[in-house]
């Protein structure tokens, strides 16, 4: 991915942020000489990758495939000293863009339609090898409880959400003509490292080529405190 689209994409989410009246924490407006002056009293930020997150899950097609992304807060399951058991995040989507087909081992998590478009999710059971499952899919969207067919896309509008449970797998794709969509997830603690499983093998963040400044640093960018 070029430095320019990962600061087009953070610059964009920013105006879809502000357009739905969502503030940030300060250290997602930090710039990379902000970053250069926080010593480990901001530990905590770098320790559990709180902050931006672009990818494009290194296919190098980010318009298709990938989304914008910023975690707020956040657990640690390896480090004994940071006790919160949850998480949360915001993510933006665009219209044509797409979230692979994946599943979490261990996370159980709601997915919010913040504002903007709508969301479609589409949700499958996984077989104990990983395959899709042509079971029923339980399905749990703002206290109500039901079952659709395995491959159903369930449709979000803003302010409706759905529980993504463990092994079930689920994407995200914007329904064409809605405009691009703000998400919000609370989870339990985030481990993209060991907690991702996706139903086809792909990388989890991109390679980047320098071709201008980079406007905010990503959450895998920290330089070490001193």
């Amino acid at each position: 991915m070029k430095r320019s689209e990962i600061n087009q994409a953070i610059k964009g989410m920013e105006a879809l942020i502000k357009e739905h009246g969502f503030e940030l924490p300060p250290f997602c407006k930090w710039t990379p000489g902000d970053w250069a002056e926080k010593n480990h009293e901001y530990d905590e930020i770098r320790d559990n990758m709180l902050g931006w997150d672009i990818t494009d899950y290194g296919l190098g097609k980010f318009d298709q495939v990938g989304f914008a992304l910023i975690t707020l807060r956040n657990g640690n399951l390896k480090i004994d000293k940071y006790t919160k058991t949850y998480a949360e995040k915001l993510l933006m989507v665009k219209e044509g863009q797409m979230a692979p087909m994946h599943f979490h081992w261990n996370k159980m998590e709601d997915i919010i339609n913040r504002g903007g478009g709508n969301v479609l999710i589409t949700v499958y059971n996984s077989t104990e090898n990983g395959e899709f499952a042509d079971t029923d899919v339980k399905v749990n969207c703002d206290g109500r409880e039901f079952t659709v067919p395995a491959g159903t896309q369930v449709r979000l509008q803003p302010g409706e959400s759905i529980t993504v449970y463990p092994y079930m797998y689920h994407d995200f794709h914007v329904e064409e003509g809605t405009g691009a969509v703000l998400l919000g997830e609370v989870s339990m603690c985030n481990d993209d490292e060991n907690d991702n499983r996706f139903y086809e093998p792909i990388g989890r963040f991109p390679a980047i080529e320098e071709d201008e400044p980079a406007y905010r640093l990503l959450c895998n960018e920290y330089p070490a405190a001193e």
